[in-house]
């Protein structure tokens, strides 16, 4: 008998982009519905750098949320090659600071303050190894000689996994993989390391975003690669490993940023990612493992409890239906739509 219905602890997001201004006013409330936490990425404009600025920007947050006051938004640093390791032992001695992130330098929107010589960094994230706090990376070169496509295999050859060699003791997420390289790459490890998934890549090849013209709304970094790539996330994601779990990597941009001749990377799927991680999940006949893979292996790599509030998804005949945009003027932002029907509704029990 097919399912028609789950009920499952309440997801979290563990790879989230909110923007700030106008935008997070818009978007926030789209995840905080849905989501009991989300890992909050820190690359607003200046970047989240210090203990001061995450606090600040969680305030906004919470404010955004209005009447979903149950939306936990965990914090995180964006690492410079000029953070101290004092600036990170504060952070965590607040309990605020969840995580530092890694952008290479140039890698991907906002990444311009990035890390351009590991090597100076290294004290920082020795300090972060003694703390137990994880390195979120965002795991590509920015060799110009190196093809986009292959961006991500190389990044683990000639940073992640040396970095892992010297620094056993750093926790680290692969943030949004999209290759075969990368989940064979985390399961070859037994601990310490982890990985989120994108529902866009779960869905979507590189044909989606460039057969018949270029379609815009499907540009993210990193890119979407082969159809081997994403079959290869799919089973990774459906597969129960604990080592895998859902960052949706929503990152909105307005429409007129994303159409245009030199149009921003970053898909928004903080309005339906439940429906259509519900519908990837029947496709692979794993609905059963579907909780695991939103509410708990993330919360489990983060020292978190599984969320004690609960969502229900239903299978209906009437596909779930949104509008095609939020907002208005110059804050719309484009919801993912890859073009056919989704049939799982969300719905909180609790």
């Amino acid at each position: 008998m097919s399912i028609t219905e789950l009920v499952i602890r309440r997801p979290d997001d563990m790879h989230l982009h909110l923007r700030d201004g106008a935008m997070m006013r818009l978007v926030t409330p789209e995840s905080a519905r849905d989501f009991a936490r989300a890992i909050i990425m820190p690359n607003l404009v200046p970047p989240v750098a210090t203990v001061a600025m995450a606090s600040a920007y969680r305030s906004r947050i919470l404010a955004a949320a209005g009447d979903n006051t149950a939306f936990e938004p965990l914090m995180t640093l964006y690492l410079t090659e000029s953070m101290t390791a004092e600036e990170v032992r504060h952070g965590h001695e607040t309990g605020l600071i969840r995580a530092l992130k890694l952008y290479p330098a140039g890698a991907t929107t906002n990444s311009a303050s990035g890390v351009r010589d590991i090597e100076r960094v290294m004290g920082v994230l020795e300090t972060m190894a003694e703390l137990g706090m994880p390195l979120l990376v965002h795991g590509e070169v920015t060799d110009p000689a190196i093809d986009i496509f292959d961006r991500e295999a190389v990044f683990i050859d000639r940073v992640l996994d040396p970095l892992r060699r010297r620094l056993p003791g750093l926790g680290i997420v692969m943030e949004h993989v999209t290759t075969r390289n990368g989940t064979d790459y985390v399961r070859s490890v037994e601990t310490g390391l982890a990985a989120t998934l994108t529902v866009h890549h779960l869905i979507l090849n590189r044909n989606a975003l460039l057969v018949g013209g270029i379609r815009p709304h499907f540009y993210c970094l990193p890119v979407l690669k082969r159809e081997e790539h994403r079959l290869a996330l799919r089973d990774a994601a459906t597969s129960g490993d604990p080592r895998f779990f859902l960052g949706t990597d929503s990152a909105p941009h307005a429409v007129h940023a994303k159409e245009n001749n030199c149009g921003c990377a970053g898909v928004f799927t903080a309005t339906n990612a439940l429906s259509w991680l519900a519908h990837v999940f029947e496709e692979e006949n794993a609905l059963e493992r579907l909780e695991a893979f939103v509410s708990i292996n993330g919360a489990e790599f983060y020292g978190l409890p599984a969320s004690g509030h609960h969502t229900r998804l239903l299978r209906l005949d009437q596909p779930v239906s949104h509008p095609p945009e939020l907002g208005s003027g110059d804050v719309r932002v484009r919801l993912f739509d890859p073009g056919f029907p989704c049939h799982w509704h969300v719905g909180n029990p609790d």
